[in-house]
């Protein structure tokens, strides 16, 4: 490319940054923990405005040094901006911020992207609803340190064209996987995987622990942990039609192998000295499991068993 060419490129490539920076609207954001922060930065270093507002002024500190435009009220935190975005610790937190100012929630779109039920959103989205406000449902499935990358993902559910409409600036955060009108579902989603991501992590800690108790390293247990998470992919491929198809035949496993081997992970825990609960606990399913007839079923039969026991304390 010659030197005019390259000039002419360079131009165009200003006037089209200039372009996409004047269509860029204007955030709020409300809380400011490690998320928020995240968010803020993100959105700053796209060149958006962002005004910002936290119970505890402080923090906004730094960000008001980078760009951010503090709000020293919640009133004044709404005021400028239609898209409105929630980092709080659960939806209680929401409505004791706009209980007291709920007028002035009129034509703003709020992002909610805190964590509760499923439950919990559509009843937000109903009382937002009533007071002139869109709401969308997110879930951020990413930690702060992955806010920024497209890569990461964060669910959404709500009135679709509300959502369209602010995907761009929702895209700055993370990629986006809308999954409906329901403002339940987006939560349901978030919720259905969290509950792996902690039950899987803290079996990996307890094991860790029986193997710290033995002498063996976390950096010596990594390779292991990994190889065995990474067979999971494939076992859950080849589960999934047999269990949406209600399939739970023991041709490959039975639930009576399964409870003799995580017998021995109770055993082995206790010689280690190690609370055995979490493995207890699933000894206990296992043995409802083969106490409700499903000894040669394979162990997917106990989610029958998970779909009955509710109202289980």
């Amino acid at each position: 490319m010659n030197s005019s060419n390259q000039s002419e490129k360079l131009n165009k490539d200003s006037i089209d940054d200039t372009k996409e920076a004047g269509n860029r609207s204007p955030v709020t954001i409300i809380g400011l923990g490690p998320m928020g922060k995240a968010m803020v930065s993100a959105f700053l270093n796209r060149g958006y405005e962002v005004t910002v507002w936290n119970r505890t002024s402080s923090k906004a500190d730094e960000l008001v040094t980078n760009g951010a435009i503090r709000a020293s009220t919640i009133s004044e935190a709404l005021a400028p901006n239609e898209l409105v975005i929630l980092s709080l610790t659960d939806y209680d937190a929401m409505y004791a911020i706009f209980e007291s100012v709920s007028e002035k929630l009129t034509g703003k779109v709020i992002v909610n992207l805190s964590s509760d039920t499923p439950e919990k959103a559509r009843e937000a989205a109903k009382w937002l609803t009533g007071r002139g406000a869109w709401h969308l449902t997110g879930g951020v499935l990413a930690s702060p340190s992955e806010i920024g990358n497209g890569e990461s993902t964060t669910l959404y559910s709500g009135p679709s064209d509300i959502f369209e409409a602010h995907r761009k600036a929702l895209e700055v955060l993370t990629g986006t996987d809308y999954k409906g009108e329901d403002p339940g579902l987006a939560m349901l989603f978030y919720q259905t995987q969290i509950d792996v991501f902690w039950t899987s992590m803290l079996s990996y800690l307890h094991a860790l622990a029986v193997a710290r108790a033995n002498g063996i390293t976390a950096e010596q247990f990594l390779p292991y942990v990994s190889k065995i998470l990474f067979t999971m992919p494939n076992l859950l491929e080849f589960y999934t039609p047999r269990i949406d198809t209600g399939m739970y035949h023991g041709d490959v496993e039975k639930l009576a192998m399964g409870l003799a081997s995580i017998k021995h992970v109770v055993h082995t825990s206790k010689e280690a000295g190690v609370d055995p609960s979490l493995p207890a606990a699933v000894l206990d399913v296992f043995e409802r499991g083969i106490a409700s007839g499903h000894a040669d079923d394979s162990f997917t039969s106990l989610i029958e068993l998970f779909e009955k026991s509710g109202d289980r304390p």
